[in-house]
């Protein structure tokens, strides 16, 4: 669940391994081109962080975020 941290949207991943986790980050880099939207992210194993802000509208979530975070809710259903 995408939570609002710092002005910004939050949400960590878990996944079996790194190659699901990597196999992740790969789908929401392609997703993110679509929306041409970019999200600060990190990677650690098995575990995928992603931050959600509008820099064009001074780092504040925006519906761009929203919109790129539902999208990215959509890989995993």
């Amino acid at each position: 669940m995408w939570e609002e941290v710092s002005g910004q949207l939050y949400r960590r991943f878990t996944f079996k391994d790194f190659s699901e986790a990597f196999s992740f980050m790969t789908r929401v880099a392609l997703l993110a081109e679509q929306h041409q939207h970019h999200p600060t992210w990190s990677n650690t194993y098995q575990r995928v962080e992603i931050w959600l802000s509008t820099h064009d509208a001074g780092n504040v979530v925006t519906e761009k975020d929203r919109s790129l975070a539902a999208a990215i809710d959509g890989l995993l259903a």
